[in-house]
Order: C-alpha cells, then sequence, then structure tokens
C-alpha cells in the first residue's frame, strides 16, 4: 500500500503530486505512415534540425530548437501551405525539470492537415516573436506573457492583456493559488478605497465554490432574487422566469418558462 502523505498545505503546494491523476497518452505513429506529413516533415528537416516528430490524433507534432522557430514556421507558411496559426501557449514543466514546453498549432486549409510545433525553454528564458509572420500570434503572445511570465523577443507590446498592467504574479502558473493570492484578494480594495479600507471592507471572496442563496449582496438567490440589501425571511415566492422583457419585442411571441417545452431526446 502506497505510504501516507498529509494533505494539509496542498493550495501552497499547487505543484502536481502524487494525489492528482496522470491520463495515458495517446498511441503515436510513425510520420511515415502519412504521406502529406511525411513529405512536410522532409522539407523541414532539409533545412532546420528536428528533434522528435510523430503523428498523434491525426496530426503531426514536431520538436525544434527554441531559435529556430520563426524559420520553421516561415518555411511552413511559404512553402509548405501552413498559412494559418490557429493558437501558441505554453505548458509549465517548472516542477519537473525547470522548464516550459512552447507550442504552436499550424493549419493547412488545403491539405487539411495540422501541425503542432513546440520546443522547450529554461525558467526565465525569452522566445522569439513571430507576430510578423502571423498577425494571431500577437495576442496570443501577450496572453502567454500575462499567464505564464514567458516573454516575447521582438513583439511591438509586450504587455498583460487580461489582467490590470500593474498585476502581480502570473495566474496559469501550478504555483499559482487557485483562488488568488494576497495580492489578489487586497487588489480591488487598494486600488478603489486604498489601503486604509481593509479592516472596514475586508478582503475579496474568490471562492467560486460558494453559493449561498440567502444571500442578497452577492446576488446568487436564483430565482428568488430581490434589491440589495433587503432582508431575507427565506418564505419568499419564487420567480417565474421570463425571456423577453415585460413589453415585449414587436413581432415576437413572449415566451416564458411554464409555455415552453424541454426535448430531452437528442435525435428530434
Amino acid at each position: 500500500m502506497r505510504a501516507y502523505t498529509p494533505k494539509d498545505d496542498v493550495q501552497a503546494k499547487a505543484y502536481y503530486t502524487d494525489r492528482f491523476y496522470v491520463a495515458p497518452q495517446v498511441p503515436k505513429e510513425n510520420v511515415d505512415c502519412d504521406e502529406v506529413f511525411a513529405a512536410d516533415l522532409a522539407a523541414i528537416k532539409e533545412k532546420f534540425e528536428v528533434k522528435d516528430a510523430y503523428i498523434q490524433v491525426e496530426q503531426m507534432v514536431i520538436y525544434i530548437n527554441p531559435h529556430d522557430i520563426y524559420g520553421v514556421l516561415e518555411l511552413m507558411r511559404d512553402e509548405l501551405e501552413y498559412t494559418q496559426l490557429s493558437e501558441l501557449s505554453a505548458i509549465d514543466w517548472l516542477a519537473k525539470d525547470d522548464t516550459f514546453e512552447i507550442f504552436y498549432q499550424m493549419l493547412s486549409m488545403t491539405k487539411r492537415k495540422r501541425v503542432r510545433v513546440k520546443y522547450f525553454i529554461k525558467n526565465g528564458q525569452a522566445v522569439d516573436s513571430v507576430e510578423k509572420l502571423f498577425r494571431s500570434a500577437d495576442w496570443s503572445e501577450r496572453e502567454m506573457f500575462d499567464m505564464f511570465g514567458i516573454e516575447a523577443n521582438g513583439h511591438p507590446f509586450m504587455k498583460r492583456i487580461l489582467m490590470p498592467y500593474d498585476w502581480q504574479g502570473h495566474p496559469l502558473l501550478k504555483t499559482y493559488p487557485l483562488e488568488g493570492d494576497e495580492f489578489a484578494a487586497w487588489y480591488e480594495v487598494d486600488k478603489i478605497y486604498g489601503k486604509e479600507a481593509r479592516d472596514i471592507i475586508g478582503p475579496e471572496l474568490r471562492d467560486t465554490a460558494r453559493v449561498d442563496r440567502y444571500d442578497s449582496e452577492r446576488f446568487a438567490r436564483l430565482g428568488f432574487e430581490v434589491p440589495k440589501g433587503t432582508e431575507i425571511t427565506g418564505d419568499e415566492e419564487r420567480h417565474v422566469e421570463s425571456y423577453q422583457e415585460e413589453g415585449g419585442v414587436f413581432m415576437v411571441t413572449k415566451l416564458d418558462k411554464e409555455s415552453s417545452k424541454v426535448i430531452d431526446d437528442p435525435q428530434r
């Protein structure tokens, strides 16, 4: 039997441990089994070093050196007809070997093929921006910087995109607490009212699993909505959901929950 490990501080140790299920790998196939992928891989190998390549879930995955990313994507766009960069981001492997895995999802509409280009970088290392090749990389590289702290050299505007510019920390790192750290708990209070109001207002609650139907301040009374601050007695009647405003919409029949019919059969 596996020895018991105390789980009291799992929030502080957000990295994966033996308490997390590790999904098995999807089977990998040899690139030679697909003529299109085999030809594309041969073209890339003529000019760049490919560390590994395989087919997984009907798409080719290749690993390259970090400094070759701009040239590889340029080759794929101009010569191999992979004209769309649909996604790019990072995977946090810091707990394993202090690295990030960067991936670029490429799509060829003419070939109807997808290729995922990957490489590893050390913690604190920057990547080369590919924004000049694909405009879609603009926001994706900013999001990668915002969520993981990975900078893209040559990006025209390397700023946060989701979090405020003065935010501290990077929320998609595995070390980042699921409900935010102390900075996150006091950010809105400090920004709007100042730190002197902390004792009066209190920290921000970020427990998304907590729903209190008697909490009129947080508007969590689904079906029993009342104005803010109303005293809750517990014997209020449930509201009937209405799908339009009171006056209705011109030439559109008003629909409410009582007159609607829910179809459970997905085949209908």
